[in-house]
């Protein structure tokens, strides 16, 4: 555990400090793979339990999606920096002549659509996740209902911040048919994504709150955590 929270912190050192890598991006995909941590916990609380028998299949084929979700999410989160470093160096390159100008260009159209491609893709594992998350708050264990409410709020993070890195870097695009295309893609999963968060956040949250009404008690007695 020790050295875990010094990895973290370490991490975290790094990402407040006016390095170009990590930033937003990483940050991003890893706020997509706590996301899906917190989803495997529901799966492993809710599996073999007789209660859940129903649901004992589909939770383990979550759980085998969210394993793979996480791990995805991680490599992106590499990826990330892999593209950015590029990019940046790329904004540093001479234009002094016509063909340096040239070649920076054409360089940073590359890296600008690299740049683009890969919060895109947090995008997309962002919006599976939520689709797991939802399955889980309707049928996953009581006891950990709160843990997918959170799960689906570090997933929503992952989308919404990934999309900023999307126009960032389309924004500076020269090819602006390529740019509309990555902007029209990345806005559909925003939509279908943000649906599927408020969605499971919104039941989470609802079968949580608590009354203010005469029948407060009656309604603390209904709860079942097991």
């Amino acid at each position: 555990m020790k050295t875990e929270e010094t990895k973290i912190g370490e991490y975290l050192e790094k990402l407040s400090s006016k390095a170009p890598v990590p930033g937003g991006g990483g940050a991003a995909a890893l706020a997509g793979a706590t996301g899906a941590s917190l989803g495997l916990m529901v799966c492993e609380l809710t599996r073999g339990k007789k209660k859940y028998a129903a649901f004992e299949t589909r939770c383990a084929w979550i759980e085998e999606k969210l394993t793979k979700l996480r791990d995805e999410f991680i490599e992106l989160a590499d990826e990330d920096e892999k593209v950015f470093e590029p990019l940046s160096k790329a904004y540093g390159l001479p234009k002094n002549t016509p063909e340096e100008m040239d070649y920076r260009e054409t360089t940073l159209e590359q890296c600008l659509t690299d740049a683009s491609l890969t919060p895109v893709k947090v995008m997309e594992k962002a919006v599976e996740g939520l689709q797991y998350l939802g399955d889980l708050a309707e049928e996953g264990s009581r006891m950990a209902v709160s843990d997918v409410g959170v799960a689906a709020s570090y997933m929503q993070t992952a989308l919404d911040s990934a999309v900023l890195n999307v126009y960032i870097n389309t924004k500076m695009m020269k090819n602006r048919n390529k740019a509309i295309e990555l902007n029209d893609y990345a806005g559909k999963l925003l939509l279908d994504g943000r649906a599927k968060g408020r969605l499971t956040y919104e039941t989470v949250e609802k079968g949580l709150r608590p009354t203010d009404g005469p029948d407060d008690k009656v309604e603390r007695n209904k709860v079942d955590f097991s």
